[in-house]
This record gives structure tokens, C-alpha cells and sequence, in this order.
């Protein structure tokens, strides 16, 4: 062998190796870029022409050090040398003896060290000749699968009889990872090193053999699909002589004739013949024919131009909504007047109506009642828990099953591009990583800028301005600003007793009587029972619970006339219990009496109204002001400035203010599992505490609302509508609201005012001086 032959110093200067390692007997060309190695390089072409290839840690540094290279590596001789006018040296070097670095001895202008040669010999077993020769059966398999290996490598590996020399062969000629090679070239024993080669060439054929399976598999295809292609086109020949269309060209034919018939705009009408001329080229089982298909049918399917004749009569219209709702007389004049405007001017633009109240006030059946009163379709989709964009948008086609989004979706299922098309539960979209719904729904509810709205899986605009669109909402406040801001927001507060009276009456007891298989003529509902069942037995703002519980009494009533009875079921207040069992629910006003330290408030909830009661406790302690009942935060602070206020007239009331030393006062406000917020108790709350302090009690049919502050004022508060008829309904009298909440009355009908008083006030001292007329309370300020 070569080290045999040449006699190899202890000292030799290093040439790092970039991203390679150089093993024994292996010939390669080396390239010298730097010019400490161009000099190095002269230096040893003048003597032995030796030196050290250690290979880098990193390659990507130009000039390495002692530490950023490994510590074992190969002696190589300079058998050619070639200088190019760039000043590049391109050297034809060849592997020695592998050796190991004792010690670097100089680090400039070039690496030295000082080496300890690495002897190759090994006594060969049974178990080394079967390892040689599996290596030797797997690398001309790896031969005959690897394009890169010339088909000699094959059969010089035969004639290489030492363990050493066919590991350094076999790992140098294949294409391991420089680091791989590294392992192979430190490992000493044979027995090893051929441990960690075999796996290492296994791992190559499967990749290789992979490789050739795909290619394979492509090719085939490659071949099968020009053979189609070339019979299919002898046959189109074939059948072109004999007078006879095959059925892809009539399918495209029908296509176009549908295109013309969809009366498309004319970018639309361009996009879907392109598409159209791409299908034609493409053969039935190519993947893309389905996906262009698909995308085909759902242009021409849109109605375009397909839209409903308006009923303008507006007398009609009237009739219809009166037939269909009670009251509401505000959202049907509303109605009447885009009716009126669409009379005078018919190519007026769509408006966009948002209707706001708590669940079962009729939103939804509203906007039926308008579809029909219109003549016009009516669509609805849900958009309550909706996170994704694309369900507003559509998704892209190169997703694989994209579909349009839901707004195209429906006005293709309802075949007219002007339809009322309702978006339910606009208040509960969500946002997360897949985009913002409420964002997109901005260019859709924007009538400057419906009529191109553009969705993903289309890409070319189609028209919403025809459409009328209605959203519904428990709450306005989720909703974001930019969106709110383009729709008209009508507000549908919740029903009175008299009004539910009604209702129940004109509407839901004849439905339940029909669904139930009944005849009007066989049952009978009296005012007293529908009013019990109202006030005993449903707690709402809507009137969802009570269709349930006439729907119940109806079902009951059929199930006797079922068995034979024949005698007419009337349900009076008597025998109410008899079909719905005891009263549920039993009113707090009338079951409470006036208490020191209890007050009535007035509460606003996305539900509707509410009546709560605040009541104030004093007992020894050093905690000062405890408060219970789940209050918020705002609500916590509206109690601390009631009690901070009171403070400052118990002088004037004559209570000296060691009355409140050492003393605990306790504010609890019942329903203690449902949260509580908002400063709008504030005025309710003072009123409690000035009971307790004065020891006199409060009516509990008066019922109080404000946010109060340090000076004295008592602030105006929101949802006055929904306070108003809760207190109506909970059997309220008198309400104490803020002064400039008095022109929050004007939109409270006047059947629901009927039987209230109201009193207002902008000061404290004038609340207490109202409620509490024994005592002077202090001047207003």
C-alpha cells in the first residue's frame, strides 16, 4: 500500500477540508482558494509533497483554528498541481494513512501539528469475511440502482481483499453526509466500522429503490395517458369522417349553451368561457377536470339575473305584518317606508336592517313577515360561533373540496338575487387564526360596495346590492363599530303582560291549537288563565316559554280528546294546575313588604329587563364594607361611593358618626350565581344603605336606577326601555331615574307607561329628600 512506500513525518502542515472527508487510497481534486494555503502548497511541492486533510467542524468558515477541526483526518500526497490565472490552485491529491493530531504546533500563516499515524492491521475471522462480504453484495446492488456510480465500481470491489481498504472504498465513492464519513474514518476496528457502514448503505438502497419506484410509476403513467391521448384523438378522426360527436364535445356544447342562457355580466361571462375552453382541452380523468367542472356549474347556477317582481302594495304589505305580528308598529313602519322609496324609485339600493332585543321577540318571524309581505324569497344562515373567514368568503380553489362561502351558497339555493336574506346572531360571530368573520361581512353589508362583492372560490364580483339584507342580535355591543355603522339598528324591547295577553291570544294559542291536530271550536283558553300562565309560570322577555306552555296544555287537552272525551276543554285559572302543575314562579314584589336596609333596582340584561334587590345588613365588626352576590368590579365602586356619601350627612341627620364605628355593613344583592355589573344600581344602592342608617323602610313598588357620584349627582344610565317594562311587569308603581333620562320616555308606548309614576331627579339629596320626607338631608349642591 501506499504508506508502505513513503516515509511520513511526525510533523505535517493541516489543509482543512470543506464539507468533505478524505479517506486512504481515495484520488480527488482539491481546490486552494486561500493564499496562506496557495503558500503552504509551495512550501511542500519543493519537499515530500505531504500534508494533513482534516476536515471542518463548519464548513462555511474561511480560515478555521485548531478547535473548529477534527481531530483525525488522512495523509495526502500532491500527485498534480495546476495554477489558474484567478489565482486558484487545483491540486490532484491522494489518501495515505489515516493519523491522529497530538498536538498543534502553529496556527499562522497555516495549521501544523505534530501526528501519530493510525496503523491499518487486523486479523481476519469468519465473522470479518461474512461482514466483507455482505458489504460487497449490498454496493453493487447500490450500483446497479445509483446513477451516479459508474458500473466499474462493481467490479474493482471484488479485487479489494483488507477490511480497511473496502470500508474506505465503499464510504468514499457514496454520497453519506460528510459527519457520517467522519464516524467511519475515527472508528479503529474493522468489526465496527462495518457495523455502522451496513446500516448506512441499507438506508441508501431503500431511498434509492423508492426513487426508482416513483419514477417508474410516472413513467407508466406518462406512457399510458400519450397512448389515451393518441387513440382518443383517432377516434375524434374516426368519428368526424362518419358524422358522429362523441359525448365530451357535446357536454361542452351544452356548457356554452348554458353560459349564454345564465345572462352572465361580461367578466363573468369571460372568466366562464376561459374556463370553459380549458375544460374542452382536458381529458375526463384528468384530476383537474372535476375541479374545473365544478367551478363551471356553479357560474352558470347563480341567478345572475334571475330575481323576483316586487309587491309595492303597500296596504298589502300592512295587512301582512299586522296578520303575522302584534305591535312592533315601529320595525313595520320602517318597513313601509323602504316599500314607499322603492315605489318612487325602483332602482333604489338595498338597505340593511339590524334588529336588536332579547330571544323570543320575534326578530326571526319578522323577517318572514317581510319576505312575504315583499313577494320575495326569503333565505336565513346562523352566524352565531362562526370563526372562519372562508365560511363568509369561500375558500380559494386550489384548496382541495373548496366551496363559495355561505353568502353565495344560499343565493344560489334561493335561484333569485333578491331575496331578504336574514343573518341570524350577528352579536355572536367570533375571530381567531383563521381571520375575522365580522371584517368580511363589512364589504357584504356595505351597499356602496355589494354590488361587486367578490368571494374567494369565484374571483369575479357578483351583485348584493338587490338583496335585503336583515341581521338580528340579542346585544349591540359585541358587534364591531365598522360594521354597526352600516346597518340600521331598530331595537325590539320585550313584552308586557297585556301585550303577551295579546299575542297570546291573536297568534300562539290558535297555532298551538292547529299543530296539535285541535279544532278552535273544542278548547278554550279564559284571559285569567292565559294571564296566570304568563305571570305563574314563564319569567321572560319574549314569549317562547309561554308558546311551550300552551303548546303543553294543548297536548294534554288533545290526549283527552284521544280517549273518548268529548266535552269542550276549557282552561280557566282553577284548573290551570291541573295541566302544568303548581306555579313556578312566584313574584318577588309581592311576596316582599317594606324592610329597613332593602331597595328595589333596575337591571339591564342582553334578556331584557330586570328588577333586583339590594339589601344592606349592619352588624359589630372591623371589616368594614363586605359585599356579596357576584357583583363586577364597577358595581363593587358604585357601593364604596354610596356608603363614602353617606358618611358625610350623618351629621345633618342627626346620627353621630360613631354609629358606623366598629360596625360591618353588608350589601348583598340575591341570585348570588349570576354576575353582576354596571353602575346603574348606584342610586338603588345609596337608598339601601340610607334605610339601614335611618332605620326607616322603602316601599318595595318603588324602583330606582342611576349611577351616582362623590358631588352628589346622579348620572343617566342605559336600557330605560327594558327597565320600564321589567318594572311593569314585576308589578312595580313608582321608578326614581336620573333627569336626563326623561327623554328616554318618549319611546316607551304609552300602554306600558299606563299605571306608572315616574319621578327624576340630578341630585342625591333630592332622591333622599323624595323617599325620606321626616328629615332634612342637606342642601342640593
Amino acid at each position: 500500500m501506499a504508506e508502505t512506500l513513503v516515509k511520513i513525518p511526525d510533523e505535517l502542515g493541516i489543509i482543512p477540508i470543506k464539507g468533505g472527508v478524505i479517506f486512504p487510497d481515495q484520488v480527488v481534486p482539491l481546490i486552494i482558494h486561500t493564499q496562506k494555503l496557495a503558500k503552504f502548497v509551495d512550501e511542500i511541492l519543493t519537499t515530500n509533497k505531504l500534508a494533513g486533510a482534516l476536515t471542518q467542524l463548519n464548513p462555511d468558515i474561511e480560515e478555521p483554528k485548531p478547535n473548529e477541526v477534527f481531530s483525525i483526518g488522512c495523509v495526502i500526497q500532491i500527485t498534480k498541481m495546476l495554477r489558474f490565472p484567478d489565482g486558484t490552485i487545483r491540486l490532484l491529491i491522494k489518501g495515505l494513512q489515516r493519523f491522529r493530531v497530538a498536538e498543534f504546533t502553529q496556527n499562522e500563516p497555516y495549521l501544523k501539528a505534530k501526528i501519530n499515524v493510525i496503523a491499518s492491521t487486523h486479523k481476519k475471522t469468519v465473522a470479518l469475511e461474512a461482514m466483507m462480504r455482505n458489504v460487497v453484495t449490498m454496493f453493487q446492488h447500490l450500483v446497479s440502482l445509483a446513477p451516479y456510480l459508474p458500473d466499474e465500481y462493481a467490479a474493482v470491489i471484488l479485487n479489494m481483499e483488507s477490511a480497511n481498504s473496502l470500508v474506505d472504498f465503499v464510504t468514499s465513492t457514496i454520497n453519506f453526509d460528510y459527519r457520517e464519513k467522519q464516524t467511519l474514518l475515527e472508528k479503529i476496528d474493522p468489526k465496527e466500522r462495518f457495523s455502522k457502514l451496513i446500516p448506512m448503505l441499507q438506508k441508501e438502497i431503500s431511498i434509492l429503490e423508492l426513487g426508482a419506484k416513483i419514477r417508474s410509476e410516472v413513467k407508466t403513467e406518462l406512457d399510458k395517458g400519450q397512448r389515451e391521448f393518441y387513440l382518443r384523438e383517432q377516434l375524434k378522426a374516426i368519428q368526424k369522417e362518419l358524422g358522429e360527436t362523441d359525448e365530451h364535445a357535446r357536454e361542452m356544447e351544452e356548457l356554452r349553451t348554458k353560459i349564454s342562457d345564465a345572462k352572465m355580466p361580461d367578466r363573468a361571462n369571460k372568466v366562464a368561457l376561459k374556463e370553459l375552453d380549458r375544460l374542452a382541452k382536458m381529458p375526463p380523468q384528468a384530476a383537474e377536470y372535476t375541479v374545473s367542472r365544478t367551478y363551471i356549474d356553479w357560474l352558470i347556477s347563480l341567478p345572475w339575473s334571475a330575481a323576483t317582481q316586487d309587491n309595492l302594495n303597500i296596504k298589502r304589505a300592512q295587512k301582512i305584518l299586522d296578520e303575522d305580528h302584534y305591535d312592533l308598529e315601529k320595525v313595520k313602519a320602517r318597513i313601509l317606508e323602504y316599500l314607499a322609496v322603492k315605489k318612487l324609485k325602483p332602482d333604489s339600493k338595498g338597505t340593511i336592517i339590524c334588529f336588536i332585543g332579547p330571544p323570543g321577540v320575534g326578530k326571526t318571524s319578522l323577517g318572514k313577515s317581510i319576505a312575504r309581505a315583499l313577494g320575495r324569497k326569503f333565505i336565513r344562515i346562523s352566524l352565531g360561533g362562526i370563526r372562519d373567514e372562508a365560511e363568509i368568503r369561500g375558500h380559494r380553489r386550489t384548496y382541495v373540496g373548496a366551496l363559495p362561502g355561505r353568502i353565495i351558497q344560499s343565493i344560489k339555493n334561493s335561484g333569485t338575487n333578491n331575496p331578504v336574506f336574514m343573518l341570524d346572531e350577528i352579536d355572536k360571530v367570533g375571530t381567531d387564526f383563521r381571520g375575522d368573520p365580522s371584517s368580511a361581512l363589512l364589504e357584504v353589508l356595505d351597499p356602496e360596495q355589494n354590488n361587486s362583492f367578490s368571494d374567494h372560490y369565484l374571483e369575479v364580483p357578483f351583485d348584493l346590492s338587490h338583496v335585503m339584507f336583515i341581521a338580528t342580535g340579542n346585544v349591540v355591543d359585541p358587534i364591531i363599530p365598522a360594521l354597526k355603522d352600516r346597518m340600521e339598528i331598530i331595537e325590539l324591547p320585550g313584552y308586557i303582560l297585556e301585550e303577551k295577553l295579546e299575542i297570546a291570544r291573536k297568534y300562539l294559542i290558535p297555532r298551538q291549537i292547529f299543530e296539535n291536530g285541535l279544532k278552535a271550536n273544542r278548547m278554550q283558553f279564559t284571559d285569567g288563565a292565559i294571564k296566570s300562565i304568563i305571570s305563574d309560570y314563564t319569567k321572560e322577555a319574549g314569549v317562547r316559554n309561554l308558546e311551550r306552555r300552551i303548546g303543553s296544555i294543548c297536548r294534554k287537552a288533545a290526549k283527552r280528546i284521544a280517549e273518548g272525551k268529548r266535552e269542550k276543554v276549557k282552561i280557566t285559572e282553577k284548573n290551570l294546575t291541573q295541566f302544568l302543575g303548581p306555579r313556578k314562579i312566584v313574584p318577588e314584589i309581592a311576596a316582599r313588604e317594606g324592610q329597613i336596609g332593602v331597595a328595589t333596582g333596575l337591571a339591564w340584561t342582553p334578556y331584557g329587563g330586570e328588577i333586583l334587590f339590594i339589601e344592606s345588613l349592619k352588624t359589630r365588626g372591623k371589616k368594614g364594607l363586605i359585599l356579596t352576590g357576584l357583583l363586577g368590579d364597577v358595581m363593587k365602586e358604585s357601593c364604596q361611593a354610596a356608603l363614602s356619601y353617606l358618611k358625610t350627612k350623618l351629621r345633618r341627620w342627626g346620627i353621630p358618626e360613631s354609629e358606623l364605628e366598629n360596625q360591618e355593613l353588608h350589601i348583598h344583592i340575591p341570585s348570588g350565581a349570576i354576575p353582576k355589573d354596571g353602575p346603574s344600581a348606584g342610586l338603588a344602592v345609596i337608598m339601601s344603605l340610607a334605610s339601614l342608617i335611618k332605620k326607616e323602610s322603602i316601599d318595595p313598588k318603588i324602583a330606582f336606577s342611576g349611577e351616582i357620584t362623590l358631588s352628589g349627582r346622579v348620572l343617566p344610565v342605559g336600557g330605560i326601555k327594558e327597565k320600564v317594562i321589567a318594572a311593569k311587569r314585576a308589578g312595580i308603581e313608582k321608578i326614581v331615574l336620573p333627569r336626563e333620562n326623561e327623554r328616554d320616555l318618549q319611546e316607551i308606548p304609552k300602554h306600558v307607561r299606563a299605571g306608572l309614576s315616574f319621578t327624576f331627579t340630578s341630585k342625591i339629596d333630592q332622591a333622599l329628600n323624595k323617599i325620606f320626607p321626616n328629615k332634612k338631608h342637606g342642601v342640593a349642591r
